[in-house]
């Protein structure tokens, strides 16, 4: 508890991956007090062509969408 799972596009170096998990990592530590040990972090590249699709099934869970908050 928790887990972040991070849904984007094909292209990212797996250093860029990386630094993006520990980004998020820090942030969940600062914002809700998370232990360190209990978060985990994954990275599911989708093709373009998928996006929308991929995207519906995450209907009611988004906090977020198109860089606006909900």
């Amino acid at each position: 508890m928790p887990h972040i799972a991070v849904t984007m596009y094909p292209g990212r170096t797996e250093e860029q991956k990386r630094r993006l998990a520990e980004k998020l990592r820090d942030t969940v530590i600062n914002e809700i007090g998370a232990d360190r040990k209990h978060i985990s972090v994954s990275v599911e590249e989708i093709k373009p062509e998928n996006w929308e699709k991929n995207l519906k099934n995450f209907e009611g869970l988004m906090y977020m969408e198109n860089g606006e908050l909900k």
